[in-house]
């Protein structure tokens, strides 16, 4: 097996990022035409509105009888109404009540909305079928019956009734907003944040509010607008304010009943609410133009996983120079199938351990469960997590908040979603410095600078100033793994760190990621899929297959001589040609899919695959030990070695010979599926 260089980057120099090219003076909602024009026709309105008494050419009851009903003129610049009044004066004079009253719906509407959906996004199933469950009730009442019984106990006072309004209308923006925050909270620069040690509050205010802009913006304008037109509406029925004080409303009632003999009289008013409406949707248009979404997993209880840390304690490490050792670890959906089961291995400091196999077999489950990151519904259902000593399962959101980013931290294998689009680089570095080193500003700033240096980045200040698109994605990579040792981490988790980037840039990645393992003593956990990258870098690996552990040892005794059959198909199906051999004309391939979880198979989960299957292969028995302190889960690995059996390349779904004196009894096989590698 042919495997990358082991020193072929580490010199490389990263390019500096060109200047930035950024337009300046109006913010890029402004610069489009709709919300110039919404945002500056609802200022003057509003302020027109306010400001009407000051300059208005008459006052509101002020007739004019010798101009009734009369057409725009020199003297009444809108006309005037059945009894001479003046359409410009009354149309503005009566525009703060609504312009307000909509307002109170669409904050009352928001405040109790947002939080909530916020909330049953953090919290979890439980709190969101309660919150859910509640809003329903809302959501069945008649919003329009219940107005007009408020109206008759209390009368016509349209702020409280928009505000009743606007408590009503919470349980459909709850129901919009909670989609969309369940969504944010699955984007890994949240997830990144968490990591990095920010409480719940913060990570909402910070990350996920900004990210939800778009559709907060777009849902708020539509109930501005929908509040304009029922503040209208009320009054076009005679909820409105007493004649003479004007309102929209009852000037569009009274506009109809002339509309064959005096079209003219319900242009005025009913252009000026119509533009209104328009603009507060066209600016929303325009701010969400410029505004993202995000997604991250969100934090729940784990009450089985608490009871059985409690029940165990914290024992002493079987390793006292382990840094991390990892015990019979279950992950289990709640109420649902096991992810991962009795997963075990040991990290030694300033060592680098592999978690290998194909998509589907628990591997990021594993590597996440280390720092409680696990996806919503998901938790630790058994086993142990010792850290230094210290036991982290269902270890409190507070004291693991301590652990994330100082003592532990994660780098994403996708960095462009791992950084906010929202904020420069210097930003999501700084503020980590700031929080976890406790340093000032401009301190924070220059660490910043030297962690971009410390990774390989020329022209640090520029990156600084830079937001992540502006970036290529291995300068992205060594972004994220900057905001990783922001807190100075003893233990990196990286999570298919080269899976998105060319063979050029992977290189480099490998490069930068031995040479801190080497300089600093990190210990690393790496989640991979290519064999040349766990050759190149780990020191032990851990071959994962539906959700256990089948094989581990040194990287070096594992790959070279594998003992389970499921390793040698790895390797045998590995793309790689080893230089000076002829190129096959046909890559090796595993038959069948992984098992899904809930489907795994009694004894060994990989023997609806494997080339040597016999019955005794179903029924369960122990791992064998193997490669020094290693161990091979198959019970077969003794008769495979003397055997000198290796797996063959043959037609999918064909026999094949697995081996002299060796017989195989094949059991029920899934459809073949060519591996492509180890994918």
């Amino acid at each position: 097996m042919s495997v990358l260089p082991l020193d072929a980057a580490d010199d490389v120099a990263t390019e500096p990022v060109p200047p930035a090219q950024r337009r300046r003076g109006l913010p890029y909602f402004l610069r489009r035409p709709g919300g110039l024009f919404g945002a500056v026709w609802l200022v003057f309105m509003l302020a027109a509105s306010l400001t009407a008494s000051l300059w208005r050419p008459y006052e509101v009851a002020e007739q004019d009888l010798a101009n009734r009903l009369a057409l725009p003129s020199g003297a009444h610049l809108l006309g005037t109404d059945p009894l001479g009044r003046d359409l410009l004066s009354r149309i503005f004079s009566a525009g703060a009540e609504p312009l307000l009253a909509a307002a109170v719906t669409v904050l009352v509407a928001f405040g109790i909305g947002l939080p909530l959906a916020l909330i049953a996004a953090e919290r979890g199933r439980r709190v969101e079928r309660v919150i859910s469950r509640v809003t329903e009730v809302f959501l069945a009442l008649p919003a329009t019956i219940l107005l007009l019984a408020v109206i008759g106990v209390i009368g016509v006072r349209t702020f409280i009734i928009m505000a009743i309004l606007g408590v009503l209308i919470s349980a459909a923006v709850y129901r919009v907003m909670l989609g969309v925050a369940q969504s944010v909270r699955q984007r890994l620069y949240v997830d990144a944040a968490r990591v990095n040690g920010l409480g719940s509050l913060r990570v909402n205010l910070v990350h996920v509010l900004p990210s939800m802009a778009t559709v907060v913006a777009v849902q708020a304008a539509q109930l501005y607008g929908i509040g304009l037109l029922i503040v209208a509406g009320l009054a076009f029925l005679g909820f409105g304010p007493a004649e003479p004080a004007p309102s929209w409303g009852f000037m569009i009632q009274d506009a109809s009943s002339y509309v064959f003999n005096a079209p003219w009289l319900l242009v005025p008013t009913g252009l000026v609410l119509a533009l209104t409406v328009v603009a507060a949707n066209e600016l929303a248009d325009a701010i969400a133009g410029k505004a993202s979404i995000a997604r991250t997993p969100t934090r729940r209880k784990r009450p089985l996983a608490r009871a059985i840390a409690a029940a165990r304690g914290d024992a002493a490490p079987a390793d006292p120079a382990a840094i991390l050792e990892v015990r019979d670890l279950d992950v289990s959906v709640d109420d649902g199938p096991a992810l991962v089961t009795g997963v075990s291995f040991t990290l030694r400091p300033g060592r680098v351990l592999g978690l290998v196999g194909e998509s589907g077999c628990g591997k990021t489950m594993t590597a996440r469960s280390l720092m409680g990151l696990l996806p919503d519904g998901v938790s630790v259902s058994g086993g142990s997590i010792l850290w230094q000593g210290r036991e982290l399962v269902a270890l409190p959101d507070k004291e693991l908040t301590a652990i994330r980013g100082r003592e532990i931290a994660m780098i994403s294998q996708e960095p462009m979603v791992a950084l906010d689009p929202m904020f420069s680089i210097a930003y999501q570095l700084v503020q980590p410095l700031r929080r976890i080193r406790g340093a000032g500003k401009a301190e924070a700033r220059t660490i910043a600078a030297e962690l971009l240096r410390q990774v390989g980045i020329v022209d640090a200040e520029r990156v600084l100033k830079s937001y992540p698109h502006e970036l290529s994605g291995g300068m992205a990579q060594r972004v994220a793994i900057a905001l990783a040792l922001t807190g100075e981490p003893k233990l990196l988790i990286a999570d298919e760190p080269t899976t998105a980037l060319d063979v050029t840039v992977q290189a480099e990645i490998l490069s930068l990621l031995r040479a801190l393992v080497r300089d600093t003593g990190l210990s690393v956990v790496i989640v991979s899929h290519d064999l040349g990258v766990v050759a190149d870098i780990c020191d032990d690996v851990a071959v994962m297959y539906a959700g256990a552990v089948v094989e581990d040892g040194s990287a070096v005794a594992v790959l070279d001589e594998p003992a389970h059959p499921y390793t040698m198909a790895l390797l045998g199906a590995n793309p790689h040609v080893p230089d000076g051999e002829p190129v096959p004309e046909r890559l090796a391939s595993i038959p069948g899919t992984v098992p899904p979880p809930g489907s795994w198979p009694t004894g060994c989960r990989f023997a609806g695959r494997c080339q040597f299957v016999q019955e005794k292969c179903t029924v369960p028995f122990p791992a064998l030990p193997a490669h020094g302190a290693g161990s091979v889960l198959c019970v077969r690995v003794d008769e495979i070695a003397r055997a000198g059996a290796t797996w063959e390349a043959d037609d999918i779904g064909a026999e094949v010979a697995p081996g002299a004196g060796l017989t195989a009894e094949p059991i029920a096989t899934e459809p073949a599926a060519t591996a492509g590698g180890i994918r």
